[in-house]
C-alpha cells in the first residue's frame, strides 16, 4: 500500500488498545473487615446432637440468669485488639508512702515483635513518669541480646513520690529494641494509672504492649488552627506558672538544744529540671535564713556534675535560739551552675511559720520537737515568695 507524506497510516481498534493501555500495579481489594478492629476469634463449637443445620452448640446460661464470659477477669490481663502482635511484658510495682518510694520490679516479656534480620531483637525496658520532663525521671534495664522472651528481673527505684503524685501521675514503661549502629526502636509500650496502686501492696500486672499513639502532624493543621493552637499554650502557660513543678528535695530539719541551733541536712533531688543543651544540669543547693540583711547566713552545697537526680548528703549548723528561730524563715533554693556566665535558677521551698501544706507542716514539727529528727520530700517550684540571692 502507498502512503503519501502527511497522510496518518490507518490503527485497528485491537492495535489501538494495545498502544495505550497500561494496567499498572495490582492492588489488593479492599476488605471490609478492615474496617472494623479484630476481635479474639469465638472457641470452637462442637457439633450439636440435635442436627443443628451450622453446627453450633447452644450457648449454657448459669442457673444465676448470667452468662459466664472472660469480661469478669482482672482488667490487668486484658488483651488489646491486635491480641499479642508486639508481645506481653510483666511487672510489679509498689509503692511505700512511708519513704516516698515506688518500686518497679520489670519481670520478663513473651512474644515480642521481631526487630532485626535474625528475627529477634535486643530488648531492654524504659520507664517514665508522665507528666514530667522525660530525662528527669527516666529509668532503663539492662538489654538482652537475641531474645523474644527476655527475662530481666530488675528493681527500677523513683524516690520522692508523695501522695498526691499517686493520685496524678502516670507511668509509661516502654518495650526498645537497642541497635548499635542505628537509632533504637520502640517495640510497645503500657501506661498505669499510680492511682490504682494500693499503699504498701505490691500489685502484679501482665499486660499486652500497645503502639505508641501518633500526634497529629502540624502539616495536617491549617494556619487558623495552628495558631489557636498556640494561643491556647501560651495560654495554659501562663495559668500554670505559679504551679509549675521544677523537681523534688529530701530534706532534714532538727533543733539541737545542746548545741543550740538548726541543723539543715540536705539529702538528696530527684527530677530536676534540665537547665542545660545536653538534657542534664549541674546542680547544686544553697540556703538562708531570712531576714539576713548582710548576707552571713549562706550555706552551699558541692556541685554535682550531669545529673538530674544529686545526692549531696551535707548538713548546715545555724546558731540560733528556738524563740528567735520562730521569727525566722529558712530559704532553701536549687541552681544549676554554669561556668561563665550567671548561675540558672532551678526551683526552690521556704520554710516558716507563714508557708503552708508540707513546708509548714516539717517547720512546726522541728520545732515543737526539739532534738528529733524529722524528715520530708518537698516540691521545688519555680517562683518563691520574696527575692532569691543570685550567685
Amino acid at each position: 500500500m502507498t502512503v503519501r507524506r502527511g497522510d496518518k497510516l490507518p490503527i485497528s481498534i485491537q492495535e489501538h488498545m494495545a498502544i495505550n493501555v497500561c494496567p499498572g500495579p495490582i492492588r489488593p481489594i479492599q476488605q471490609i473487615s478492615d474496617y472494623f478492629p479484630r476481635y479474639t476469634p469465638w472457641p470452637e463449637r462442637t457439633p450439636s446432637p440435635t442436627g443443628n443445620p451450622h453446627n453450633l452448640s447452644p450457648l449454657v446460661i448459669p442457673p444465676g440468669g448470667a452468662q459466664t464470659t472472660d469480661d469478669s477477669a482482672d482488667v490487668d490481663n486484658y488483651d488489646s485488639d491486635d491480641s499479642t502482635a508486639l508481645g506481653t511484658l510483666e511487672f510489679d510495682l509498689l509503692y511505700e508512702p512511708e519513704q516516698c518510694v515506688l518500686q518497679c520490679c520489670i519481670l520478663r516479656a513473651k512474644g515480642l515483635k521481631p526487630m532485626d534480620f535474625n528475627g529477634l531483637a535486643d530488648p531492654y525496658v524504659k520507664i517514665h513518669l508522665l507528666p514530667g520532663a522525660c530525662k528527669a525521671n527516666k529509668l532503663k534495664t539492662r538489654t538482652v541480646r537475641n531474645s523474644l522472651n527476655p527475662t530481666w528481673n530488675e528493681s527500677l527505684t523513683y524516690c520522692g513520690i508523695t501522695q498526691e503524685d499517686m493520685g496524678k501521675k502516670i507511668l509509661r514503661i516502654s518495650v526498645c529494641d537497642e541497635d548499635k549502629l542505628s537509632h533504637n526502636e520502640f517495640i510497645g509500650e503500657t501506661r498505669v494509672p499510680l492511682r490504682r496502686l494500693k499503699p504498701g501492696e505490691r500489685k502484679h500486672f501482665n499486660l499486652c504492649l500497645e503502639r505508641q499513639i501518633p500526634l497529629a502532624s502540624p502539616s495536617s493543621m491549617t494556619a487558623a488552627l495552628r495558631g489557636i493552637s498556640c494561643y491556647l499554650k501560651e495560654l495554659e502557660r501562663c495559668q500554670e506558672w505559679e504551679l509549675e513543678e521544677r523537681g523534688r528535695i529530701f530534706l532534714a530539719l532538727t533543733y539541737n538544744t545542746e548545741r543550740g541551733g538548726l541543723v539543715v541536712g540536705i539529702m538528696r533531688c530527684a527530677h530536676l529540671a534540665a537547665m542545660d543543651v545536653n538534657g542534664f544540669s549541674d546542680p547544686y543547693v544553697k540556703t538562708y535564713l531570712k531576714p539576713d540583711v548582710e548576707k552571713k547566713s549562706k550555706h552551699k552545697t558541692v556541685v554535682k556534675k550531669k545529673t538530674l537526680n544529686p545526692e549531696f548528703n551535707e548538713e548546715f549548723f545555724y546558731n540560733i535560739s528556738q524563740l528567735e528561730l520562730q521569727k525566722r524563715s529558712l530559704e532553701v533554693t536549687v541552681w544549676d551552675y554554669d561556668l561563665g556566665k550567671s548561675n540558672d535558677f532551678i526551683g526552690g521551698v521556704t520554710f516558716g511559720m507563714s508557708s503552708k501544706g508540707e513546708c509548714l507542716k516539717h517547720w512546726t514539727d522541728c520545732l515543737s520537737s526539739p532534738n528529733k529528727r524529722t524528715e520530708h520530700w518537698h516540691t521545688l517550684t519555680n517562683e518563691l515568695p520574696g527575692s532569691t540571692y543570685a550567685d
